[in-house]
């Protein structure tokens, strides 16, 4: 039985209204729309089963979820917060493209305190490259508009950015872009492959290169700026990079339903999201049972679960044994591991070369030369100096794939 869950990905529909050239999603021309029974089927088990008492983060992701309406998540949040005990605190958050967001929109993000992120991929012709519409024009025009009645509406938001192979070489030109729309919560997606689409970026073999001379700049430069709150890829792994020595590493990814996964006819799955979708006959397509029809104890001994926690726990156990990451990563991406090396059991992908060590190496880079600066004080010292230098919040949403 799982410790914890402290993250529900429930997916509303897998129907999206534009056609990015990097999604992996393989079901987004479909129109089904998630019963309201099967939310309170979902939400009724995962309240009884008790394991929820770290809090609970419930992601509407997957497909667009705008494209449902706001009368749908108004009844959803009424339901769910009628269901929810009084002692458990619980955020929604929603990961959009941004088009059809209104001030409707935005008013349902206020009263219920919805996490919100949006999908932008930096200047126009960087965006515009590959999110586009199931005609081809370019989505930018719509996403900025959504993104400039948020910030009219004062609602809070964070971004998310692909990044493909032109934007890895414009750090710059991608800052002074956030900067003029008052973007100060930012996350960088790098370009991966899952499903079928295959990134071009690790043809070369100079991607982790690049990257790491992206996030360098970006970095430094976003912190010049004064400007830039929150930038995940480093923000977000201090916390783990540092943290005190008998604190355990938790990857919710390698546990099973450390996160669940919902689709749209209350299958579910584990894991990492991406897996929900995707096929593979060696584990059931990856679906543990039905939330409408088996209960999670079910779910959580069914062969498929089994089989992904046996693989993955192999593949845990040999990055324990063979990276000098593994204290910071915990283990991994499955979907990374499954899709680049063919096997749950693997470890280092190029993936995880990019999301887990670029960054670290920056960290630690950086907080060896603080050390040298403060030469004589306290080691704490640099390290408070580190902390105090980038403060920030994690936003409330997960990244997911080329999302």
């Amino acid at each position: 039985m799982p410790t914890h869950l402290d993250t529900v990905v429930v997916q509303p529909t897998p129907f999206c209204n534009i056609n990015c050239s990097y999604c992996y999603l393989p079901d987004r021309n479909v129109k089904t729309v998630i019963r309201q029974g099967t939310l309170e089927a979902l939400f009724s088990k995962i309240f009884a089963s008790g394991w929820t008492r770290g809090g609970l983060t419930v992601i509407w992701h997957a497909g667009e979820p705008l494209v449902v309406p706001v009368s749908f998540y108004e009844s959803a949040f009424q339901l769910i917060e009628a269901l929810r005990p009084a002692s458990l605190q619980l955020r929604h958050s929603i990961q959009t493209n941004g088009m059809l967001i209104t001030r409707e929109w935005c008013d349902l993000f206020k009263k219920w305190d919805v996490g919100v992120g949006v999908s932008i991929d930096g200047p126009k012709t960087l965006h515009d490259a590959h999110r586009v519409t199931r005609s081809g024009n370019g989505t930018f025009d719509k996403t900025i508009a959504g993104i400039r009645l948020l910030r009219r509406e004062n609602v809070p938001f964070h971004v998310i950015s692909v990044l493909s192979n032109a934007g890895m070489r414009v750090p710059q030109e991608i800052l002074d872009f956030y900067l003029s729309e008052g973007i100060e919560d930012v996350c960088f997606n790098v370009e991966e492959s899952e499903g079928a689409h295959v990134s071009e970026l690790f043809a070369n073999g100079g991607a982790q290169g690049a990257f790491r001379h992206f996030l360098s700049e970006f970095w430094q430069q976003s912190r010049r700026s004064g400007q830039i709150r929150f930038v995940r890829e480093v923000d977000g792994m201090l916390p783990r990079v540092f943290r005190p020595e008998d604190s355990v590493m938790m990857n919710s990814q390698v546990e099973p339903f450390g996160m669940m996964n919902v689709d749209c006819h209350g299958n579910v799955s584990s894991f990492s999201p991406e897996l929900l979708g995707l096929k593979n006959a060696a584990y059931d397509d990856f679906i543990v049972g039905n939330i409408n029809s088996n209960s999670l104890e079910e779910m959580l001994e069914s062969p498929p679960m089994q089989a992904m926690s046996r693989d993955i726990a192999a593949g845990v156990d040999a990055c324990r044994a063979s990276c000098e990451y593994f204290s910071v990563c915990g283990g991994g991406a499955p979907v990374n591991k499954l899709a680049e090396n063919g096997s749950f059991r693997s470890t280092r992908t190029s993936f995880c070369g990019l999301t887990q060590m670029v960054p670290i190496d920056l960290i630690l880079d950086a907080f060896d030369r603080l050390k040298v600066t403060m030469e004589g004080r306290d080691p704490s010292d640099a390290l408070s100096a580190m902390r105090d230098g980038f403060a920030g919040s994690m936003p409330n949403s997960c990244s997911m794939g080329n999302g």
